[in-house]
């Protein structure tokens, strides 16, 4: 496992572990494996992993826990005060359940002697993401964040969930014939279609409201596009 952040010199890591930058790294030693061959870089991602998932996403019903201290424990009240933080806001963040799913998928196909626990919490990551991220057949993207009850904390619907999850749902249909998936993702591109694209603008937009109206909560602007890129790409 990484830490996040170091000094300038290099000798001082922060005291915090996050998910989401461990996250990162699997996907480009995935991308290192893909582009080199050499497997070995897919066995170090798997590594990383293995803890975060098969042992702490597990332990939240598959759910993905993101932020701990440097000895990995779980710090559930972390950044409480900051709900809205671009990076590391409080609570659980669905779209990263959908990313850790496409990731457990590319592992399967990267490792020939793959474990069973990576289908098997590819699945479950992206049946909890599209049961509490899209309870309701009109609901428009899906919450930034919800609590470890899985109530919603930040609202805003932001661009880069919705694409993750297109592209969770085409990997899981490839890899295992996931009943609902198919459905999922043809539902999840025409409302990226009706409300995400920015047909004035350009690009997607980077944050709705619950409503589908263009919002500020959390992101100003368009501050990235590789999300809607590899969405529309893969």
């Amino acid at each position: 496992w990484s830490s996040d952040v170091c000094s300038s010199d290099l000798t001082e890591p922060e005291a915090y572990r996050g998910a989401n930058a461990n996250m990162h790294t699997v996907e480009a030693f995935l991308t290192t494996a893909a582009a080199t061959g050499e497997s070995d870089w897919a066995r170090r991602a798997l590594r990383i992993a293995e803890p975060l998932m098969n042992v702490e996403a597990r332990r939240l019903g598959w759910r993905v826990a993101e932020h701990f201290d440097e000895e990995w424990r779980l710090l559930r009240e972390y950044n409480t005060d900051d709900r809205e933080h671009h990076f590391r806001p409080y609570g659980l963040t669905i779209g990263h359940w959908l990313e850790w799913a496409r990731l457990l998928v590319a592992l399967d196909v990267a490792l020939p002697d793959a474990p069973a626990w990576l289908l098997e919490g590819a699945t479950a990551l992206f049946e909890n993401s599209a049961s509490v991220g899209w309870p309701t057949p009109d609901a428009i993207g899906c919450p930034y964040t919800v609590d470890f009850e899985n109530r919603t904390v930040v609202d805003a619907r932001l661009f880069w969930p919705i694409a993750e999850a297109v592209l969770t749902a085409d990997a899981l249909t490839r890899r295992t014939g996931h009943a609902g998936a198919a459905a999922l993702y043809e539902r999840w591109w025409a409302d990226i279609d009706r409300w995400f694209l920015d047909r004035t603008g350009g690009s997607w937009h980077s944050e709705l409201d619950a409503a589908g109206r263009p919002a500020t909560t959390v992101w100003t602007g368009k501050p990235d596009t590789y999300h809607a890129y590899q969405a529309s790409l893969f």
